[in-house]
C-alpha cells in the first residue's frame, strides 16, 4: 500500500471497526472468547463464527466501564486485527487513525502511543476520539454547519459531546453511564428470575436483544398492550434459541399456540422488549442515579454560549450501537422537542451506519489537506517524546 490510503482502528469497546480508507471496514468482536464445548481453543475477534457451539461463552475484555485496561488481551486482539487472517497492514508505509475514549488516562495514552511506535513501528500516528471523527463526518456531509451535537450511544456508555466551530465544548460534555453492556445484563436477570437461568450466556441474550428489543414511542400504551391476553397483545413474541446444529442463531417468531408443537427451546418476550431500551432514557429505573438522554442532550445545551443552542438543537447526530434499536432516534427527537424551546428547530440525524460512522469520519479526515500536521511521525517521538503526543492529540 502507498499512502494513497490510511489504516484507520475504531476501537470500540466491543466491537473495533477496521481496514484502509480505501476499502470498507471490517466490524471485528474486541474480546478473546472461550466456548465450554472447545475449552482449550480462544476465539479471538472474528474467530468467533469457526466456534461449532456458543452457548456458555466466557468473554475476556480488553474494555472496562469504556476504557482499556486490560493489555495482554487488546493486544492479542490487535495482533489477530493486523494479520493476514484478519485486515493485514505494514505500519512502515500507512499512517494510523486509532480512536481512544474521551478523558482517557494519560497512562493508557502513553502506553498505546508506546505500543504503536515501538512494537508495531508505526511511521505516522493519530490518536483521536470517536466523537471527533463523528463531528467531523457530519460537517463534511452537512454543508460545514458550526455546530453540532454528538450522542454516541455504544457498549459501555453513552456520551453526548457539543462541538462548536469543530471544536469539543468540554463544559458540556455528558455521560451517561448505560450502554448496551448495562441492557444485555439486565435483560439476562429478568429472564433468569421470570423463565430460564440464562446468566452465563451472554451471547446469545445479546443477540436476542438486538433481535427483539425496540424502543418505545408511549411506554403506559405500549404496557397496556403488554398485559392483555390472546391475540388482542401484539407486543408478546417467542425467541427461538439457536441449538447450534441446524439454527446458528434466535430468531423471532409468533407466540406458539397450546396446541402446537415446537421442538426448539424458546423464551417469551413481553414487556422485556422495550423496557430493556427503556433504560437509555430512565437510568433510575436499574438504580443509576443519572439522566436519560433526551434530558442530559438539553443539559448539555443550556451549558452551552446561548448564541450556539439553537444550532445546535438543529444539529443533532446520533451513532454507535443502541442506534440500532427501531424507534430509537424518533424516541429522541420526540423527547428533546418536548424539552426545547417552541421556537426553536430540532433536528436529530441517526447515523446511516450507526457501527461504522466515525470510522467512516476518519476516511474523510485522511482526504484532509492539513492530515499529516494533525499526525506524529516515529521521527518526532523520538526526539521528542510522549510530551509532544500529550500536546498535539487533544483528547
Amino acid at each position: 500500500m502507498t499512502e494513497t490510503a490510511c489504516y484507520i482502528l475504531d476501537n470500540g469497546a466491543y466491537t473495533a471497526k477496521v481496514g484502509f480508507s480505501s476499502a470498507e471496514p471490517k466490524v471485528v468482536p474486541n474480546c478473546i472468547m472461550k466456548a465450554k464445548s472447545e475449552r482449550r481453543r480462544p476465539f479471538i475477534g472474528s474467530q468467533i463464527d469457526e466456534c461449532r457451539d456458543a452457548s456458555g461463552l466466557f468473554y475476556i475484555l480488553p474494555f472496562q466501564k469504556g476504557f482499556l485496561i486490560n493489555w495482554d488481551t487488546q493486544k492479542t486482539v490487535w495482533d489477530y486485527m493486523f494479520s493476514k487472517e484478519c485486515c493485514p497492514v505494514n505500519f512502515n508505509e500507512t499512517p494510523l487513525i486509532v480512536t481512544e475514549p474521551l478523558y482517557n488516562f494519560a497512562s493508557i495514552q502513553e502506553a498505546m502511543t508506546e505500543i504503536f511506535f515501538e512494537e508495531y513501528e508505526c511511521q505516522s500516528l493519530l490518536r483521536i476520539n470517536a466523537t471527533d471523527l463523528a463531528d467531523y463526518h457530519y460537517r463534511k456531509t452537512h454543508n460545514d454547519n458550526e455546530c453540532t451535537l454528538v450522542v454516541d450511544s455504544g457498549y459501555s456508555f453513552t456520551y453526548i459531546v457539543p462541538y462548536i466551530n469543530g471544536k469539543k465544548y468540554r463544559e458540556g460534555i455528558r455521560r451517561i453511564d448505560v450502554g448496551g453492556k448495562v441492557l444485555t445484563n439486565h435483560l439476562k436477570e429478568i429472564l433468569s428470575y421470570r423463565q430460564l437461568n440464562v446468566m452465563d450466556e451472554t451471547y446469545v441474550i445479546n443477540q436476542a436483544k438486538e433481535d427483539s428489543c425496540f424502543v418505545s414511542q408511549d411506554f403506559k400504551a405500549d404496557m397496556d398492550i403488554a398485559r392483555k391476553r390472546g391475540e388482542e397483545n401484539t407486543i408478546v413474541k417467542d425467541y427461538v434459541l439457536p441449538d447450534y446444529t441446524t439454527i446458528r442463531r434466535g430468531f423471532l417468531r409468533d407466540v406458539v399456540k397450546p396446541d402446537e408443537e415446537l421442538e426448539q427451546q424458546t423464551l417469551r418476550l413481553n414487556n422485556e422488549r422495550f423496557t430493556i431500551p427503556e433504560l437509555l432514557f430512565h437510568p433510575s429505573d436499574v438504580g443509576i442515579p443519572q439522566m436519560g438522554i433526551p434530558e442530559a442532550i438539553m443539559h448539555s445545551i443550556n451549558s452551552c454560549p446561548e448564541e450556539n443552542m439553537e444550532s445546535l438543537l438543529d444539529n443533532i447526530v446520533l451513532y454507535g450501537g443502541n442506534v440500532l434499536f427501531s424507534g430509537f432516534p424518533d424516541r429522541v427527537y420526540n423527547d428533546v422537542r418536548s424539552l426545547a424551546l417552541d421556537h426553536f428547530d430540532v433536528s436529530v440525524t441517526a447515523a446511516e451506519n450507526p457501527l461504522t460512522y466515525p470510522w467512516e469520519g476518519g476516511k474523510l479526515l485522511f482526504r484532509n489537506p492539513d492530515f499529516y500536521s494533525f499526525c506524529v511521525t516515529k521521527e518526532e517521538y523520538e526526539e521528542e517524546g510522549k510530551a509532544l503526543t500529550f500536546e498535539r492529540f487533544d483528547i
